[in-house]
């Protein structure tokens, strides 16, 4: 991890028993130090998102999603290195083809966006409140399944992430990170198209909040 990761999700890492090395400076170098340390010691790498298994293990959301909603038109889901979507999408167009999948970005971590233009992946250095959407790139593997079956990619500002969350923790009771918002951000500043009486449905993935930050963006709420 890097120096300054989520501290919730440094101290739950090394609950689980891990050893956190938060020497690298960035997403991105963090990233470069571990696939030295794969080569230096042999171990194994597992990719949080650009794989095969793991996509499809995540895309149990889909197949839940689809079961619980039925008649939905649209499914909204947060992006980062692209693995969610990927099996979200495979899911729920294996069920039912005609639902129209979106993604969502942080404006200031778009990897996905920039690989879908350039037709491969392409390192980022990301910054955005949403710490859980900021990998330095989007996987391989979950792009080439995105330009199969996403049908849009839509960007979304730090500040309508904030005022997603504030929304989610005070209607619907969710007490998300910002990564887990970013869906509904993109939903409520109407960044793409809801037909009359289409059912929507948003995910919201993302529960470890930096207490700090989580309870900064609440409380701004009350000075907005």
């Amino acid at each position: 991890m890097w120096e300054t990761a989520n501290p919730t999700k440094i101290a739950a890492t090394r609950g689980y028993g891990a050893t956190v090395d938060l020497t690298s400076a960035s997403a991105a170098a963090s990233h470069e130090l571990l696939l030295d340390t794969i080569e230096r010691s042999g171990r194994t790498y597992v990719d949080p998102f650009d794989h095969p298994l793991v996509m499809a293990g995540q895309g149990t959301v889909g197949l839940e999603l689809v079961e619980d909603v039925p008649d939905a038109d649209v499914v909204v889901v947060p992006v980062g290195g692209g693995g969610l979507i990927a099996g979200v999408a495979t899911a729920v167009k294996g069920r039912n083809p005609a639902v129209r999948v979106v993604g969502v970005e942080p404006e200031g971590a778009a990897g996905l966006t920039a690989a879908l233009e350039a037709g491969r992946g392409v390192r980022i250095d990301p910054h955005t409140v949403a710490d859980g959407l900021a990998p330095p790139f989007a996987g391989e593997h979950c792009l080439a399944v995105v330009q199969e079956r996403v049908d849009e990619v839509v960007l979304v500002s730090d500040e309508e992430i904030e005022g997603a969350l504030r929304f989610l923790y005070a209607r619907a009771k969710l007490a998300c990170e910002p990564a887990g918002a970013a869906a509904t951000a993109a939903l409520l500043a109407g960044k793409f198209r809801v037909g009359s009486g289409e059912t929507v449905v948003s995910v919201v993935s993302g529960g470890n909040a930096d207490p700090k930050i989580a309870s900064g963006i609440l409380a701004s709420a009350d000075e907005s």
